[in-house]
């Protein structure tokens, strides 16, 4: 019998055969650029993150091999999805959540084809998995259409895509949808799944991804960021509209696929048409002047503070523009290179949610790169649903720009109050 624990217990027939604040006096900022970045290239450094090992998590004994080949194919799967549907969108297929967030029939779809490609690919373990959506909507009458027409998406995926998938009715994708609902906490393992992260980007035909990460006693095992309209080389501004928010893909070459496994690295390849794990290793360039460095942040202004991440881009010495990116598809980015630092000043009143960053969080530290709440700390997923405060904003960078970005932040601060 495949364990089923927190699962209706019809999922065992459903798998066929297998079972930032503006800085005055810029001559001052300009003069303290250079001792900064020298401070922030010394490791020893006192009252800064000790980032001379990227990954600061510690030893990480577990083998998640067969974990991560499910997670990377229930991935390239639910990307299928959100690819053919991306396109296709109409407004009757999208609803407003309380927090005024889109949600689609894409993002439905790719929680059940999540959820059931990994059932399928490990029917010997038991299933947790804590993920953005739920069925509520969907189980009231005005749902009932949406609900249908997820339904036909899911089996008309899976009969392009799998072999002998049985055909999925309503109630299997309810059910599918609400296997999602586990609280967490810090024992046992845990999926984490946003299954279209960036939904408003998704919406408007810009980035989106699709974020999958494996949580073991608390700490992060391993991620997968599925990002379809990721262009397999290096973004920059020339890939960016008028706006900055990068734009989407459709020619060859397009969709990207980054993987990641504590303590094993983390590696990039093609999204669609091909099997396996991503084989290209990806590191982060902590090489760059200050000049050179890029900086990435969301695209709404509401989801991030753009004149404190500016700020401190000028503090550090930054002169290149921001580049705007909606969704994790920026942990992906900077794991490659393409840029320096993501920088996240989001409302005091907002609470993270995991799904938002364990998987880019498992690519980013395995290419060498530092993630820390806006004071230093690391980021704990040990803690159910949301992340604890994060003491104003979300770090993730390369080492030596991540100290000279929280040395920036203590002195604005100070100099503030």
């Amino acid at each position: 019998m495949v364990p089923t624990t927190g699962i209706n217990h019809r999922f065992s027939t459903l798998y066929g055969n297998r079972n930032v604040i503006h800085m005055n006096n810029v001559a001052i900022r300009k003069s303290i650029v250079a001792q900064m970045t020298a401070e922030a290239r010394d490791v020893s450094t006192p009252e800064t993150v000790d980032a001379a090992l990227p990954n600061k998590r510690g030893d990480f004994a577990h083998d998640l091999t067969r974990e991560q080949e499910a997670a990377v194919k229930a991935v390239r799967l639910a990307s299928h999805l959100c690819d053919h549907v991306q396109s296709q969108l109409k407004d009757a297929e999208k609803v407003e959540k309380d927090d005024s967030s889109p949600v689609t029939v894409a993002d439905y779809g790719a929680q059940a084809l999540t959820s059931w490609s990994l059932l399928r690919s490990l029917p010997d373990l038991e299933f947790k998995m804590i993920a953005e959506e739920d069925s509520d909507d969907l189980k009231a009458p005005e749902g009932a259409a949406m609900l249908r027409r997820i339904t036909d998406l899911v089996n008309h995926t899976l009969s392009e895509c799998e072999e002998d998938a049985p055909l999925l009715t309503p109630d299997d994708v309810i059910d599918l949808i609400d296997a999602g609902r586990s609280d967490g906490g810090p024992s046992g393992r845990y999926w984490v799944l946003d299954p279209i992260d960036g939904t408003r980007g998704f919406v408007s035909m810009r980035q989106y991804a699709v974020c999958l990460g494996l949580l073991v006693d608390g700490e992060i095992g391993l991620g997968v960021l599925g990002c379809p309209n990721l262009p397999q080389w290096s973004v920059s501004d020339v890939d960016c509209n008028e706006t900055g928010a990068c734009d989407p893909y459709d020619e060859v070459g397009i969709g990207c696929c980054f993987a990641a496994h504590r303590g094993r690295g983390a590696f990039a390849g093609p999204l669609f048409n091909t099997e396996g794990l991503p084989t290209i290793p990806v590191h982060c360039n902590d090489l760059l002047a200050p000049e050179e460095v890029r900086f990435m942040e969301s695209v709404e202004a509401k989801h991030s503070n753009h004149h404190l991440s500016a700020a401190v881009a000028e503090e550090i010495g930054l002169e290149l523009p921001s580049l705007r990116i909606d969704s994790q598809a920026k942990y992906g980015a900077l794991s490659r290179g393409d840029a320096s630092i993501f920088m996240r000043f989001p409302p005091d009143t907002y609470r993270e949610k995991i799904w938002d960053h364990v998987a880019g969080v498992a690519v980013l530290e395995e290419a060498g790169g530092v993630v820390t709440d806006a004071l230093g700390n690391p980021l704990d997923f040990s803690q159910g649903r949301y992340l604890p405060y994060l003491n104003g904003g979300l770090i993730a960078a390369t080492p030596s720009m991540h100290r000279a970005i929280i040395a920036a932040l203590k002195k604005i601060r100070e100099e503030s109050s």
